[in-house]
């Protein structure tokens, strides 16, 4: 297969057409015009502080609560190494995003994965697991149209989840990047909107509103635990990168963001319902749960379906998949993530149809 030929339903990320270049091109001008001084210097470790009064405002919290990183990964990263110690538990969703089970391996901790349902994370599951006496130092959370799942967590679950975490004494971490791109349904309320008790450090990033090659991301927490990382922050590289937060400023300010939100979220609204149906036509016996937004589809497969089988089978198709293994400590044989995001609708179905000639061919072994 040539490169052109190659459909990639793999990566998070989204196409070019949908990338508003000539508004950042024009941001980038705005900002080395407006401000030459802050953009060229080395700046300050909590981020270039318009942009990090700009989210504070967005967030309704003080700017002293926000810390700007390199991409939300880097802001999970900090948090992760701040609270974290080697055999502290960590609560997750099963499944969850591959680099968030990397890291905490990484640091050690005991990692219990909780049962994500249609509407979330299986709150009940996570009070037998509190009950039977673990105690996490921190709760992983994606809510908005999670990745890799694509659900959404229910408010009634976002309630319990913030009792939960007061009653039990642990941190919720809402790693939430993905909540403006929403197609579907009514926008619920931010668990760090909702929280009266300082239980919730949130995550997110300009990489699914603006595009990945800023990699600007953002942490909103409580100040002394901002104040902390961000001394964490100086030491490592002294600041992030100061152009391109200015550049994400001047893209923010001017109100081009809200233009690129409602692009993005048309896009990959067209992309995910052609998906849809084209796994309903092409694999019938699929299971799944169509996303109200976000990037990414989850697909339960027959147990006859290994993906350990699937994904070099699909591969010599011309079609990239991310394992559902990759996701989960263990399991996960039957299943797979699907990024509608990259792939412009006219190539879905064609993708879709080659990957059920893969699934026929694993099938027939």
């Amino acid at each position: 297969m040539t490169a052109e030929q190659l459909i990639s339903f793999a990566r998070g990320a989204p196409s070019l057409d949908i990338v508003d270049v000539e508004g950042l091109k024009a941001a980038a001008v705005r900002a080395f015009d407006t401000d030459p001084a802050g953009v060229t210097a080395y700046g300050t470790s909590v981020g270039y502080p318009p942009l990090r009064k700009w989210i504070a405002d967005k967030h309704g919290v003080e700017a002293d609560q926000v810390l700007v990183t390199n991409g939300s990964l880097q802001a999970d990263a900090f948090l992760f190494d701040h609270l974290v110690r080697s055999g502290d538990a960590v609560v997750v969703e099963r499944p969850t995003y591959d680099r968030t089970l990397l890291n905490l391996r990484q640091l050690g901790s005991e990692v219990h994965a909780v049962t994500i349902q249609p509407d979330g994370l299986d709150t009940a599951e996570l009070r037998k697991l509190l009950e039977s006496g673990v105690r996490p130092r921190l709760a992983h959370v994606i809510p908005n149209y999670q990745n890799p799942a694509g659900v959404t967590l229910s408010l009634e679950k976002r309630r319990e989840l913030l009792d939960l975490a007061a009653e039990y004494g642990f941190t919720i971490f809402e790693d939430d990047p993905y909540a403006d791109i929403r197609f579907r349904g009514e926008a619920l309320p931010s668990m760090l909107s909702m929280d009266t008790r300082g239980v919730v450090v949130h995550a997110s990033s300009f990489t699914k509103t603006v595009c990945p090659g800023v990699r600007v991301g953002y942490l909103v927490g409580p100040a002394a635990l901002i104040a902390e990382i961000a001394k964490k922050a100086t030491n490592l590289y002294i600041s992030p990168g100061m152009v391109s937060e200015a550049i994400v400023y001047q893209f923010c300010v001017s109100g081009d963001i809200d233009r690129s939100i409602r692009t993005v979220s048309t896009a990959l609204g067209e992309r995910a319902g052609v998906l849809a149906e084209s796994l309903r036509r092409h694999l019938p016996d699929a299971r799944f749960v169509e996303p109200d937004g976000g990037y990414f589809l989850w697909v339960e497969l027959p147990e006859d379906v290994d993906v350990e089988q699937l994904a070099p089978a699909a591969a010599q198709r011309g079609v990239a998949v991310v394992k559902g293994s990759d996701f989960v400590a263990d399991g996960g044989r039957h299943a797979l993530r699907l990024a509608f995001s990259a792939v412009t609708a006219d190539r879905i179905d064609e993708g879709v149809r080659r990957l059920a000639e893969a699934v026929a061919e694993v099938r027939g072994r």
